[in-house]
Formats: C-alpha cells, structure tokens, sequence
C-alpha cells in the first residue's frame, strides 16, 4: 500500500555531513507525523527526530544542534540534514511514517528499509 524510500546515507569522516531523504509513495491521503530513527549495532532503535504536518519538530538531545528535519508535503518527503557527524551517530537510519490512506481516516505506520550511516575516519 505504502513504500518509504530512503538514500543518502555512507560512509563520511567525522565532523562531516550528509542528507537523508525518504520519499513516501502509494495510496496516500494524508501523513500526519514522519520521523527518523536510529539503530546502532547492539542498541535498541531510538527516535531521532520526527516533524509533524504543519511543522513542528522534535530532536533527540543527543543531536540537537547538529541535525535538521525538514518535510514536503507536496512530495510527500521528510529529510534529515546532518552536520559535525559523530562516530556515535553511526547506525542504520529508518524513516517512519503515520499514512492515512483514501478510503480511511484511520493513520498506520509505515516503516523504510533503513539506510546505512557510518562515521569514521
């Protein structure tokens, strides 16, 4: 019903940046809340940040300052710029979205395949 694209993620050096993009596809209606989270080797996955419709965002303290989430709605797309990359920041990033579709007021998550981020020099 729903696909989440992802890219932008490899490898950088530290203190480097990339952008994350995830562009959402299918039967759509409406997406309220999209947002990316983390998954490090070992750890359990953890919010990053997410942005709802009209805007307003949420940060992980871990990366405030350093990250930015931004969305279009027209194109049904959440990005995610990040800046003075960490090796702590190394993990799998998952895009996530809550879809409502045509024939329903009802949202669901919709998750993407992930996108590998490493930091390292």
């Amino acid at each position: 019903q729903v696909q989440l694209v992802e890219s932008g993620g490899g490898l950088v050096q530290p203190g480097g940046s990339l952008r994350l993009s995830c562009a959402a596809s299918g039967s759509i209606s409406r997406i309220n809340r999209m947002g990316w989270y983390r998954q490090a080797p070992g750890k359990e996955r953890e919010l990053v940040a997410d942005i709802g419709f009209g805007g307003r965002t949420n940060y992980a303290d871990s990366i405030k300052d350093r990250f930015a989430i931004s969305r279009d709605n027209g194109k049904n797309t959440v990005y995610l710029q990040m800046n003075s990359l960490k090796p702590d920041d190394t993990a799998v990033y998952y895009c996530k979205a809550e879809v409502a579709h045509t024939s329903t007021s009802q949202y669901y998550d919709y998750w993407g395949q992930g996108t590998q981020v490493t930091v390292s020099s």
